[in-house]
């Protein structure tokens, strides 16, 4: 959508190098995916590997990227995290030699690579602290962008207005219709929530199990541009884990510098769903759960909400969302505001 949006007619499509981390939602296994974890990769670089349409992630791992790969025109690359950010860095390096592209953009989406790592509401910190690590360290030109800050409900946009510098582009309802159907099913919460207030939603949004709520604002669409060094300067995990050699040691330093680590919260969470029994999705049944928790939100000010958190909220497993979201759908389509669901003022 930005590379479109921002580049557009003028060149062929960008690489995206990204990780395989899709939660739990979509993947079983607690952490990211790497190379070893799919079948069909096709080689890049000695340490980059593309990821096809037919590529596919070895059970009981799951990932959307094979799909994404279909279905977008850009090329998409595998980032391997489990060498650490010098292994980070060294995959930018081979690609950038490889590509020699025109031009680098980091983009993160909600604004949580600025944080400093004591932020009371950050949940997420240790992907975004390797990428800006290895970023740092890569010897060539690179832009990063904050894509609707505020909207990956971890840093708050207000928070984030000073850590950021001017708007590079506000997207619109154009920008979002050429990957419209990818957003019909991919579970990305903040790319939902971009997408929508490009297309002018807003309100307060409930996501993740939780139910964080994320405002939907005019700074929703926004992309700024942010300092690349003053964010390595403000971010202590980034700085701490520059030299890692290793997922397991920039985790540990996550553990030391924030308190946590969020592949061990993934890893509780999924010791606990494997002692869950599946509850079948009964439509009826389903419906009358929906309208408890649609007046529960209601009476907490919650104007939108996303299928990732109605499927949580309803006790269903991660599996259960594309037939549940099939059934809000058909039963009720007028509070579907795409790609989130609207819960309206009075039921």
């Amino acid at each position: 959508m930005l590379d479109a949006a921002l580049y557009g007619g003028d060149g062929s499509p960008a690489v995206i190098l990204t990780y395989a981390w899709d939660r739990l939602l979509i993947d079983p296994v607690p952490g990211p995916r790497g190379p070893a974890n799919f079948t069909g990769l096709h080689p890049l670089t000695p340490s980059v590997w593309s990821v096809p349409a037919e590529a596919k992630p070895v059970a009981p791992a799951g990932s959307t990227l094979p799909r994404l790969a279909g279905e977008l025109p850009n090329r998409v690359a595998l980032i391997d995290p489990h060498h650490g950010a010098e292994g980070i860095t060294r995959q930018l390096e081979e690609l950038i030699e490889h590509l020699a592209p025109e031009s680098i953009d980091l983009l993160d989406v909600g604004g949580d690579i600025l944080a400093k790592g004591d932020e009371p509401t950050l949940r997420s910190p240790l992907g975004d602290a390797l990428t800006l690590a290895a970023c740092c360290q890569v010897n060539a030109p690179i832009r990063l962008l904050i894509a609707g800050p505020g909207l990956d409900g971890e840093i708050p946009a207000e928070v984030l207005h000073d850590r950021m510098g001017p708007v590079v582009l506000t997207l619109t309802g154009d920008h979002v219709e050429p990957v419209s159907s990818v957003l019909e099913w991919h579970p990305s919460e903040a790319t939902a929530m971009l997408a929508a207030t490009a297309r002018g939603v807003r309100g307060l949004c409930e996501v993740r199990d939780a139910g964080l709520p994320v405002p939907l604002t005019d700074d929703g669409p926004t992309v700024h541009e942010a300092d690349l060094d003053d964010a390595l300067n403000r971010n202590e995990l980034a700085r701490a884990i520059l030299a890692t050699e290793s997922l397991a040691e920039a985790e540990q330093h996550s553990r030391e510098i924030c308190g946590y680590s969020e592949i061990d919260y993934e890893r509780n969470k999924a010791s606990w769903l494997s002692g869950q029994l599946e509850q079948k999705l009964d439509p009826e049944a389903t419906l009358h759960q929906l309208a408890d928790f649609e007046a529960q939100a209601r009476s907490r000010g919650v104007t939108h909400t996303t299928f990732r958190r109605i499927t949580e909220a309803l006790g269903l497993n991660g599996s259960q969302r594309q037939s549940l979201r099939a059934l809000l759908l058909n039963s009720r389509p007028d509070q579907y505001q795409a790609p989130l669901w609207h819960i309206p003022a009075e039921a």
